[in-house]
């Protein structure tokens, strides 16, 4: 049941986000959207450090690993794998005119969602690999410490949702359909949480690597598109402040729940 949970937490941050189209009015404030980015930002750096990082090291000690060479390598492939992903797949981000990776014909809405859902693939990993060591249970990671990123991932998809289905709206989109395309931006992340979960079950020495995979995934993401996109423009202060309280609040609930 637990586990269940788990899965369904982060996506449900993601509908209840993409929900806000029917509550607010056809653009995003210019300064929310700002604070929202930041605070995504700060919530998964701080997941990748105390969720993923520092439970790969530990667990590469316990098994007699070099404690750092598991956290580097799987780090390092993790960032390979979205820069890949993110050469391939057509997508558009915010603000953005000038689609990203091979050329396609996709309408510009299709690419915006792509755009959302690339960002949500490795934080179904995080958590998936997360729920995989709790339920190893000789992994170190607690199921409190998997829950509590759940819902920090969960908190931070609420106005990930919301960045998706607005734009969606003041593209001429009707609301519910903005809202389903919203909503199923994160349906990848339930299922690569769960396609990890069965991968990383059935080989427990290679969650350290799965652990940092995870959080070079994320990292990729902070840096590559949620910062720029952040930091554009006018106000970029204010997502300075976002992603501290999102990071505050991630560490926060890593440690007082792991």
């Amino acid at each position: 049941m637990e586990l269940l949970y788990g899965l369904g937490i982060p996506f449900l941050g993601t509908a209840l986000g993409a929900a806000m189209v029917f509550f607010m009015k056809d653009k995003i404030n210019k300064k929310l959207e700002k604070l929202l980015l930041g605070f995504a930002s700060g919530v998964m750096i701080a997941a990748s450090v105390w969720s993923l990082l520092m439970p790969s090291m530990e667990m590469a000690k316990e098994q007699n690993m070099i404690e750092w060479l598991p956290a580097t390598v799987g780090f390092l492939l993790g960032i390979a794998f979205l820069l890949l992903l993110d050469s391939i797949i057509p997508h558009l981000h915010l603000n953005s005119d000038k689609p990203e990776g091979l050329k396609s014909k996709l309408e510009k809405t299709t690419m915006m969602v792509l755009a959302v859902t690339l960002h949500n693939i490795p934080e179904g990993m995080a958590v998936g690999v997360v729920f995989a060591g709790a339920m190893a249970q000789n992994a170190g990671i607690t199921m409190a410490g998997a829950i509590a990123l759940a819902i920090g991932i969960a908190i931070q998809n609420f106005p990930e949702g919301a960045i998706i289905s607005m734009p969606l709206k003041s593209e001429g989109m009707s609301k519910p359909k903005a809202f389903l395309l919203g909503t199923l931006s994160g349906i990848v992340e339930p299922i690569g949480a769960a396609v990890t979960i069965a991968l990383t079950s059935l080989v427990v020495p290679v969650l350290p690597y799965f652990l940092s995979f995870a959080a070079g995934a994320m990292i990729y993401v902070v840096v590559e598109e949620l910062i720029p996109e952040a930091h554009s423009g006018e106000h970029s202060n204010i997502s300075t402040i976002g992603l501290a309280i999102g990071f505050a609040i991630m560490m926060i609930l890593d440690v007082a729940l792991g």
